[in-house]
């Protein structure tokens, strides 16, 4: 047979060899690095993006898929090498969890609102931590952006964004020196609270109270606003005050 015709049948007959199926794997049961497929994969995949590391869940560990896990490792302090080990993917699906909408006692009723004067008013089932983070925070409300504000002393002619949260909490006597955005990465107690929720990363700081958030960037105004809209918390450490 002419070599042309053996190398057309022998391509047809590959052609004909089924697709290996999936690696059903259990999630967190091995580690998984480039070239590795699987349901595992994908569920790594989407824990990475609900955490914030934008990632296409295709059950692929594709250079993309190396490339958020190295971001994640980053950020998380462990050891690069894009490579996610079984702790690692727990590490990756709590962080995923902890991001989820947050559930709050604004949920069960006990939800703060903003007034037409753009100042919140808390419920009145609000512990008095929550009221006196809502006072502080309403006393800086109109505040102006300021980068750096809020961090040489409490009373400012601005805030910064870590500035806003430090004085609110301060207000209600759970915090002494102002915190910066890395600082309460760290603080408190891990995960989101029943009443106060702290969202920080390495750039930026926010926090919701009863429902509402506070947050610098809540509005075209430059400052410090409450806000009854939501925002994506992917790429955030998620803290609590603790017993808040």
């Amino acid at each position: 047979m002419h070599r042309t015709l053996r190398a057309v049948f022998a391509a047809a007959a590959l052609t004909l060899i089924p697709a290996a199926p999936a690696v059903a794997a259990p999630y967190a049961s091995r580690t998984l690095s480039k070239g590795t497929s699987g349901s595992d994969v994908a569920a790594l995949q989407r824990y990475l993006d609900d955490a914030g590391y934008d990632t296409t869940a295709d059950g692929e560990f594709g250079p993309a898929t190396a490339g958020s896990v190295r971001s994640f490792e980053t950020a998380e302090q462990r050891e690069v090498d894009g490579k996610a080990t079984r702790s690692d993917q727990l590490v990756v699906k709590s962080r995923a969890e902890e991001s989820a909408p947050e559930q709050s006692a604004a949920d069960q009723g006990d939800e703060a609102y903003v007034g037409d004067d753009g100042l919140a008013v808390a419920p009145a089932s609000a512990p008095e931590e929550i009221q006196a983070i809502i006072a502080a925070g309403n006393k800086i409300a109109a505040k102006p952006y300021k980068y750096g504000g809020g961090h040489g002393r409490w009373r400012d002619s601005g805030y910064d964004c870590s500035g806003s949260v430090s004085y609110a909490l301060h207000g209600a006597g759970l915090l002494d020196t102002p915190l910066d955005s890395t600082g309460f990465m760290s603080w408190g107690d891990r995960g989101k609270g029943d009443w106060v929720t702290i969202y920080a990363n390495a750039g930026h700081a926010y926090m919701t109270v009863a429902g509402l958030r506070f947050d610098t960037s809540s509005s075209k105004r430059s400052g410090s606003r409450w806000s009854e809209t939501t925002r994506s918390a992917r790429g955030y450490r998620v803290r609590h005050p603790e017993g808040l």
